[in-house]
């Protein structure tokens, strides 16, 4: 049974780095975003404080193309100009995009690599929590693989085909293994193992705007 949602959203994002960039040059930006931090600003004031609106004061007229969820870490690109961002924006609409991300995850995963294929829809009575739902959900996909066995928890490669929200999150749960310190998924112990949401992109790899040669960039998780 997972844990009510909380009322209140207590939005304190880290200060430092302000900006930690991983790559810069004339058509992108790329940038490893923080834990805490959410990639776009949200409705409310506030919750302006950003990664976009961080980018902008120093980059004006950058955009964003893709994001993380406010608690995960790691790889985000963002593009200086339209033609740029049109160019890599197509890419993760037609899953031309590569990556993968490293979780740590609650319990001994017995299997070296799977499958996990579970439909997945947004839980209405209490979003932004996404749920596995066979009659309205949108096919979801993620590939594991075990990378590291500890005491009490496994550290994987995930490697997500399909792009929903949460989907990562939602699937680790579904087969019994959450994602350590996930606020919205984990209970008891796999809460508590954790002081951060253990999920980074650790990689993404795609065709560079200017010339269309591949490219890729990593970046090691901070757990």
């Amino acid at each position: 049974m997972l844990n009510p949602m909380p009322k209140t959203f207590d939005y304190n994002p880290p200060r430092e780095p302000w900006l930690d960039i991983l790559h810069e040059d004339a058509d992108i930006v790329v940038f490893i975003k923080p834990s805490g931090l959410l990639s776009v600003p949200g409705k409310d004031p506030a919750l302006f404080d950003s990664l976009q609106s961080r980018a902008l004061e120093r980059y004006p007229g950058a955009g964003t193309i893709h994001r993380l969820d406010k608690d995960t870490s790691g790889i985000v690109v963002m593009a200086k100009h339209k033609g740029a961002h049109g160019h890599i924006g197509k890419q993760f609409e037609y899953r031309q995009t590569t990556k993968f991300y490293i979780a740590r995850v609650w319990g001994h995963v017995g299997a070296d690599e799977g499958l996990v294929d579970l439909p997945l829809a947004t839980d209405w009575e209490n979003k932004p929590r996404q749920e596995v739902n066979h009659e309205r959900g949108r096919a979801s996909q993620t590939r594991w693989q075990v990378i590291g066995r500890e005491a009490e928890a496994t550290r994987l490669k995930l490697i997500p085909i399909t792009g929903r929200t949460h989907q990562l999150r939602v699937h680790m749960n579904e087969i019994g293994h959450p994602i350590l310190g996930d606020e919205f998924y984990a209970t008891g112990d796999a809460l508590a193992a954790a002081d951060r949401l253990q999920l980074h992109a650790a990689e993404l790899g795609f065709r560079h705007p200017n010339g269309g040669a591949p490219v890729v960039f990593r970046s090691e998780p901070p757990f």
